[in-house]
């Protein structure tokens, strides 16, 4: 019983996310950019477009400029969450890719950035009084639930343990739409539950700025309004 009721938790959290990160990139995509903003100094190519949305995705630029504090814990948050998410794919993978088996090692003690990071950001949102002003209940709760996903699983790999192998052939058969047994351990059971919040919340919360960050007209935009017009597709057919 315990394996069915989080098969169906996975199955219709894999859903959510899905459809609702489709539908919010549908919606960023649709959005008018009727003016010609792109944050300068900004490229004049769109080769050099790419390459600065490449500095953004992964060395977060902007932020290095802006403050330098926030960039290292937030750099340390997501750089050891990648690490992380490559390690977990030898749940979902046989044989395992030879790349994230070299990655196993690395990923394994990520979790510790992960959390520094984290800890550091929502230490902010405490001890800054602008960022403190700003900050909701659901910005809490969404670092509160972070932390907690991050804590768990490195409960499981450095405390208490989990039968990694009867996790895997689950996740495994759950790829193939068969139900195996899921281990009743408590902390692996809480982490997985975690995992499954995360996913449902993720297109309505501010975990969307990843994907986003491409559609931003002040990052994606090339910097040559005395070169060429810009005109949005709406204003177009007004002139026509």
């Amino acid at each position: 019983m315990l394996s069915i009721v989080y098969a169906i938790l996975f199955y219709l959290a894999t859903a959510i996310m899905v459809v609702g990160v489709g539908m919010k990139i549908r919606k960023y995509a649709r959005a008018p950019a009727p003016l010609k903003i792109p944050t300068t100094p900004a490229p004049t190519t769109q080769f050099g477009v790419i390459l600065r949305m490449a500095r953004e995705v992964v060395f977060f630029e902007s932020l290095f400029k802006s403050n330098k504090w926030i960039w290292i814990f937030s750099w340390t948050f997501h750089m050891g969450m990648w690490l992380v998410l490559i390690r977990h794919l030898r749940y979902f993978t046989e044989p395992v890719w030879g790349w994230v088996v070299f990655a196993q090692p690395f990923g394994t003690y990520a979790g510790f950035a992960m959390l520094g990071g984290l800890l550091g950001l929502w230490a902010r949102r405490f001890l800054v009084e602008r960022i403190r002003y700003i900050s909701n209940p659901s910005d809490h709760l969404m670092l509160a639930l972070l932390v907690a996903i991050v804590g768990s699983g490195l409960m499981m790999r450095f405390v208490v343990g989990a039968d990694i192998i009867m996790v895997k052939a689950y996740m495994l058969g759950l790829m193939r739409f068969q139900i195996e047994t899921l281990p009743a351990d408590p902390v692996l059971l809480l982490h997985l539950g975690l995992v499954a919040s995360l996913m449902i919340i993720f297109p309505i919360s501010k975990l969307m700025h990843a994907p986003g960050l491409f559609f931003s007209p002040s990052r994606n935009q090339i910097d040559n309004p005395r070169e060429k017009r810009h005109l949005a597709p709406w204003a177009a057919k007004l002139e026509e």
